[in-house]
């Protein structure tokens, strides 16, 4: 019998959305207008985050403006993780600044503020953690340690949309917060950000930056460039919007579930007080990684994925000889699971009757 495959993320977009972007469409009003500004404040309101947010049309876009509106540039650094996706370090090098990595906490696989400050010089501006995984980073320990340092902090909440530590939302600790909008993202608005402000001149600083510098035609007040969101895709975040406290609460249930019944590997852990939305199920595996994906995927049809084999820290642009040793070794071993709200009862226990028999067979 062929299985039908599981893959390990799954985009939803139904009549709703589709209804949504037809009604743009016979508005004839298309790009960044009313149903962007709508999106705007609904975002901020519905993940409570207590300020205003700025759409533009990625996540990388999101972090590349919050560090120019910020003022980070030439011959400054930020701190980042170097396990994670690459656009975190591509957003401050596009502003002229160098990241530097640190480490990552083990358990958590967010920022460890240990090797923050051992990285910090006279050079160093701002901290920026990323909630990897749907995990929020330590912010008490990461915003107090800045403090002291004198720096600021901007979160990188690409894939925590809804996450939270003590109650208090991620997005809303730092100078700006990004969520990214992109279609395997826990909501989407097919593609997309969200940049969350902490006062007025920073949102009028992004907001310039993603026109051209502007904020009435042909006053440029700025050198900007063009990361306006379009009203289509705004239509379709506004829908995600009113679904995806549903889908979040699927992804917790199906973690907790690989949780309570995954055997041979390590299964993520939450911190005390922290929310985690479960964008990736991710974990652990003392041997040979690689062939268990490869298990997997051709005697169970089932997907997984590698985030991030290869770190920051050793890619091209950034090569760099510091030594991160649970970054790396968390490259090594991890290994994400489908945990999206698309699967049913019996993909999940496909997925726990694979991992379990490889896992017992050395695989």
């Amino acid at each position: 019998m062929t299985l039908d495959f599981i893959p390990p993320a799954r985009p939803i977009i139904g009549d709703d959305e589709r209804a949504a972007v037809d009604r743009v469409m016979r508005s004839g009003m298309l790009a960044q207008g009313p149903e962007v500004a709508s999106f705007e404040q609904e975002f901020a309101e519905h993940f409570g985050l207590g300020r205003a947010c700025v759409a533009v049309n990625s996540g990388t876009s999101g972090l590349h403006l919050g560090l120019l509106a910020a003022g980070v540039g030439p011959g400054q650094e930020v701190i980042v993780p170097s396990f994670t996706f690459a656009a975190t370090a591509n957003s401050v090098a596009l502003t002229g600044a160098t990241p530097v990595f640190a480490d990552i906490d083990p358990v958590t696989f967010c920022l460890d503020p240990a090797s923050v400050e051992a990285a910090i010089t006279e050079r160093t501006v701002a901290i920026m953690p990323v909630h990897l995984y749907g995990h929020p980073a330590d912010m008490p320990a990461l915003t107090s340690l800045a403090d002291r340092h004198g720096l600021r902090v901007f979160e990188d909440a690409a894939q925590a949309h809804g996450a939270s530590l003590h109650g208090r939302p991620v997005g809303s600790f730092g100078t700006f917060g990004m969520f990214s909008l992109y279609p395997t993202k826990n909501m989407t608005s097919g593609e997309g950000g969200m940049v969350s402000v902490e006062n007025d001149e920073l949102e009028r600083l992004v907001r310039l930056y993603r026109n051209q510098g502007m904020l009435r035609q042909y006053e440029n007040e700025v050198v900007g460039l063009n990361n306006r969101m379009t009203d289509l895709h705004a239509a379709i975040g506004r829908v995600q919007l009113t679904k995806v406290d549903g889908w979040t609460r699927q992804r917790q249930e199906n973690a907790a579930f690989l949780t309570a019944n995954l055997e041979g590997v390590t299964t993520p852990a939450v911190a005390d007080g922290a929310v985690h939305v479960y964008h990736q199920y991710t974990i652990r595996v003392a041997e040979d990684r690689d062939g268990l994906a490869a298990a997997l995927r051709e005697e169970y049809a089932i997907g997984s994925g590698m985030f991030y084999p290869v770190p920051n820290h050793q890619l091209a642009p950034f090569r760099s000889p510091v030594d991160l040793p649970e970054t790396e070794s968390a490259a090594r071993h991890c290994l994400s699971l489908p945990v999206h709200p698309s699967l049913s009862a019996a993909d999940l226990e496909r997925i726990v009757e694979a991992v379990n028999k490889i896992a017992a067979a050395g695989a």
